[in-house]
């Protein structure tokens, strides 16, 4: 996370835009890996810290692990239906993931969407709101507004993330990011809200929306469409 490493102010550090859990990019791809090793040790040549650097590259795409037991990724929902507005089909779709999500909490025992304590709804209603108003009440006090909403929205990706691991098959990770940035209401919505954020007046909200919400990989791919 970016905004916790400016905060401790280590010595040297390399931000990738990597997926979380993958601080070298995919896996089986040794000279991709090796050039990013080799970047974080090249930050130990600055004559003095501390100092954040990004990686210039995205991780390639994980065709590798469509390999052996994988199934072609299919969203275990069918969204086709379009209610009257963006937060109707976003109510909507949480809640046509909600079994699913059921299902993987069951599997898993635990679930990492309770970041915010807020429900699905209720986190996607807070998001709405704010992409409205840019100011709407927080739901915790004791939480820089940035804060508040990076959790609300860690909670509803999380959310997501969880349903479409209970569909049978495995998944390669890129295939079900591109699912949720380009396929779901949430996706769309969260874009939506990092221009928001950017228009900012609140440095926090600034900060999230610079640094946290939308993936680089994800925001490229927009620009290259436009």
């Amino acid at each position: 996370m970016r905004e916790h490493t400016e905060a401790i102010r280590a010595p040297r550090a390399l931000w990738v835009p990597f997926i979380l859990g993958r601080p070298f990019g995919v896996p089986n791809d040794a000279a991709f890996q090796r050039r990013v090793l080799l970047a974080v040790l090249r930050l130990l040549e600055a004559p003095r810290g501390p100092v954040l650097e990004d990686f210039p590259e995205d991780a390639p795409g994980d065709a590798a692990e469509l390999e052996g037991d994988a199934v072609p990724f299919a969203c275990p929902v069918n969204f086709g239906r379009a209610p009257a507005n963006d937060s109707d089909a976003w109510q909507q779709e949480i809640s046509d993931l909600a079994s699913w999500h059921r299902l993987a909490v069951e599997r898993r025992g635990r679930t990492t969407a309770a970041l915010s304590g807020l429900t699905p709804a209720n986190a996607a209603k807070y998001v709405a709101d704010f992409i409205e108003n840019a100011a709407p009440p927080v739901y915790r006090t004791d939480l820089a507004r940035g804060l508040s909403l990076r959790l609300a929205c860690e909670d509803l990706k999380a959310y997501y993330l969880e349903s479409v691991t209970a569909q049978p098959g495995r998944r390669a990770a890129q295939q079900v990011q591109a699912w949720f940035w380009h396929e779901t209401v949430a996706g769309h919505t969260f874009i939506k809200l990092r221009d928001v954020c950017l228009a900012s007046a609140d440095e926090t909200v600034k900060q999230f929306g610079l640094g946290n919400l939308v993936p680089r990989a994800i925001l490229h791919a927009l620009q290259g469409a436009r």
